[in-house]
């Protein structure tokens, strides 16, 4: 039988209909140079069809580590046969060449002297799933341990950060027998990537949604909610590799799944050889103190600050820095003699990209929003001796930070006859995937025009402006400057800036690609 203490930290799990192509995917992937993969038997159209697949993967590929699945309906599977006939499937995978069956708790507790069946022939891992919430983690291992298995797994629904901190203290209880805990859904995905520097055996992640293998066009999903690719556990986040003493870094933001701060970061680091990692944190408004706890817990070295959160993280705060007071936002957390501080590097990502187009002072400036980036925007401007003009969708709220900022306003119906130096776009509008979205239908009343979105590289903002012979600068300027200003605040090493714009341009327009 297989050794569990040389598992491979990374399984890609297998769940498709059609038997032929599960075995495409699965040679495909052992082709890629994956060694341990789920087969998912119960999403099969025919699930003793499935048994073929072990079969000719146990054969060919010897090294690789088969994992059998076939969770009944009732348990949050797809199988609908009887128990008997879930364990009849397992234990002629197990004969086929798998290393591991999964039987559910449920079916275990059922009829515990059906597992005798896989006693000296494979390894038995029992199961807990809840698809809906993190219960009390410690009564459900209670239950799990009460039938004799080779390892464990929990698999529970993250609602809120702290769930997802609860499991990962799970992976490290220091039970006997190994342990493979992870929490599903978006608040969730910390736990697959730090989950094998926290004592879990393995860890589950998707075969990336792009061509595999010699197979061009075979494509697989994901089999859970907020599993992510098993590419980027291991090429981004080195998920693999990463041990307790590893710095952890993130960026907090609502939605999170568009940010390029992860690829950005973890190139940075990577490149300064610092064992460090950078995760996104999915925290919803309601959910920011709960965050907070997850901060001093983890704990959490630095974060970047982002929609919704820069105004709302200051009351939780030790220390802030006198310009993000007067700003009234923070972007950047640090700690400091292990204290959380904060301050505003959104300034210099306004800043510098402008002054290496033009001179600043005495110009004039329009922006257009009016949270946390736009204030940011104002002071940065206004310090460099800018004439702002606040302006945006919502005419109420632009007028209240005009007034808190001591700046003129102007509603967007007034702008037809109006000329500016600068515009500045500090709004999501036009991010992907919302790329037909801009605030100005036609004339752009500025003559340098730069948008803060970055994702696409050019907007449907500065496209136009383009067209119209204006001068222009991406978002991508921005988003570089306030992270390097991040990664040397963190680190106190100069940023690698070539690796963090190579690493940005590479997923969002590789043909760019320095």
């Amino acid at each position: 039988m297989i050794s569990l203490s040389s598992l491979p930290r990374i399984c890609v799990p297998l769940g498709v209909a059609d038997v032929s192509k599960l075995e495409r995917l699965a040679v495909a992937a052992c082709d890629d140079g994956e060694d341990f993969l789920e087969v998912r038997l119960d999403m099969l159209d025919e699930p003793q069809a499935g048994i073929r697949v072990f079969r000719r993967i146990a054969r060919r590929y010897p090294n690789v580590v088969l994992l059998a699945t076939c969770r009944r309906k009732p348990n949050g599977g797809e199988f609908r046969g009887s128990i008997e006939a879930e364990i009849a499937i397992l234990e002629d995978a197990a004969r086929a060449g798998a290393g591991i069956v999964d039987v559910e708790i449920e079916t275990a507790e059922e009829a515990p002297s059906l597992l005798a069946v896989f006693d000296g022939l494979t390894r038995l891992l029992i199961s807990y799933h809840n698809f809906e919430k993190t219960p009390a983690l410690s009564r459900v291992m209670r239950r799990l341990q009460k039938i004799p298995a080779d390892l464990y797994k929990v698999a529970v629904f993250a609602r809120k950060p702290s769930d997802a901190l609860r499991t990962l203290d799970l992976a490290g209880s220091g039970l006997d027998h190994p342990i493979v805990s992870l929490a599903m859904g978006d608040v969730g995905v910390t736990t697959r990537i730090l989950g094998p520097s926290r004592g879990a055996a393995f860890v589950f992640g998707s075969l990336a949604p792009k061509p595999v293998g010699r197979s061009r066009k075979l494509t697989a999903e994901p089999t859970a909610p907020g599993q992510i690719s098993a590419d980027s556990l291991r090429n981004l986040y080195s998920a693999h590799r990463r041990k307790p003493t590893t710095r952890v870094f993130g960026v907090v933001a609502d939605p999170v799944g568009h940010s390029m701060s992860p690829v950005l970061h973890n190139r940075a680091f990577k490149s300064r050889r610092i064992d460090a990692v950078y995760l996104p944190f999915l925290v919803e408004p309601h959910c920011f103190s709960d965050f907070c706890k997850v901060v001093h817990e983890l704990p959490i070295e630095g974060l970047s600050v982002t929609i919704p959160h820069k105004q709302r993280v200051m009351r939780h705060l030790d220390w802030i820095d006198p310009l993000a007071k007067r700003i009234g936002a923070v972007n950047t957390v640090f700690r400091k003699k292990k204290k959380l501080c904060g301050t505003n590097t959104d300034v210099l990502g306004v800043v510098t990209p402008l002054e290496s187009k033009m001179r600043l002072a005495k110009s004039t400036a329009l922006i257009v929003g009016n949270g946390g980036a736009a204030r940011a925007a104002v002071f940065a401007l206004r310090d460099k001796g800018v004439e702002v003009t606040l302006t945006g969708r919502n005419p109420s709220r632009v007028r209240r930070l005009a007034r808190d900022c001591d700046v003129a306003s102007v509603d967007r119906d007034q702008l037809a006859d109006r000329g500016f130096d600068i515009l500045v776009q500090s709004t999501p509008l036009g991010m992907s995937p919302n790329v037909d979205d801009c605030f100005f239908e036609d004339r752009i009343p500025a003559d340098v025009v730069f948008d803060m979105v970055y994702n696409p590289l050019e907007t449907k903002l500065l496209r136009s402006a383009r067209q119209q012979g204006k001068t222009t600068i991406s978002g991508l300027e921005m988003f570089l400057e306030q992270a390097a200003a991040q990664f040397e605040l963190w680190t106190g090493e100069s940023a690698p800036r070539g690796p963090m714009r190579s690493a940005v341009l590479d997923r969002l327009a590789p043909s760019h690609a320095a």
